[in-house]
């Protein structure tokens, strides 16, 4: 029994990902599962774990405007680690969304955009989970800068498991190349960070790699990981082992 979340957070960060991993389906076994955006840290994690868990469980946010080479990766990445992506779709369909708030409202207001075709769907995916695992990385956004490998997610009231936060760029693709992970080729075409079509881009040499996501605003995060000003869990029950715990 880990009874105090800090004690767990501070062994986290001397674990590798693997062990994270481990860790986290030792501790929560089939109420685990991992969340995949299908970006090239998304397919490293995926990577690692089928290493791992036989069982490997992915789910995806399907917003109804991914892009064909996204859609056509989850295809590849079934095929390859045997496994069955599940898609988790907003309550609208891009035309009943059209129906009710106009046919651009990435443009005309993308933070509502992402609550309805992203936070929501992910909020009600959760609520049947103790725990969800993440691709972030502290190097991405100023948002993702002081995450840890295991945290409380006050957004979404669950652990959240972030195994390579610790990784950088050249970490991620060292891998990808090393173990031939399959990867979006939109990232060979300057799309360092890619999600939906209407709010990404290609971004010029040397720009930020997250510029191409909502160019023109200030918005770098579509929701999923800001965190909301609530009161943390000052006590975590969880059950399970992990590497090297004090039970």
């Amino acid at each position: 029994m880990i009874e105090n979340l800090e004690k767990t957070q501070a062994l986290a960060e001397t674990w590798d990902a693997p062990e994270v991993l481990q860790w986290a389906y030792d501790s929560f076994g089939r109420h685990v599962q991992m969340a995949s955006g299908f970006g090239v840290e998304g397919m490293v994690l995926i990577d690692i774990a089928a290493r791992i868990n036989p069982d490997l469980r992915v789910f995806t946010i399907d917003t109804g405007f991914l892009f064909p080479e996204t859609y056509d990766l989850i295809g590849r990445v079934e095929k390859r680690y045997r496994i069955q992506v599940e898609r988790v779709r907003p309550q609208l369909t891009p035309q009943g969304q059209e129906e009710i708030y106009g046919p651009t409202l990435w443009s005309v207001n993308p933070d509502q955009c992402c609550s309805l075709r992203k936070v929501e769907p992910l909020k009600e995916k959760l609520a049947s989970l103790q725990a969800w695992i993440t691709a972030i990385r502290r190097d991405q956004t100023e948002f993702r800068a002081s995450a840890k490998k295991i945290e409380w997610d006050r957004k979404f009231r669950i652990i959240k498991v972030n195994p390579i936060v610790d990784w950088s760029t050249k970490d991620i693709w060292d891998y990808v190349h090393t173990h031939n992970v399959p990867y979006n080729p939109l990232h060979d075409f300057n799309y360092p960070s890619i999600g939906c079509t209407h709010c990404t881009q290609a971004v010029r040499p040397g720009d930020d790699p997250r510029s191409g996501r909502w160019a023109g605003t200030q918005k770098t995060e579509c929701g999923l990981h800001l965190p909301e000003p609530l009161p943390p869990s000052p006590l975590v029950q969880l059950t399970g082992g992990g590497p090297q715990l004090d039970t």
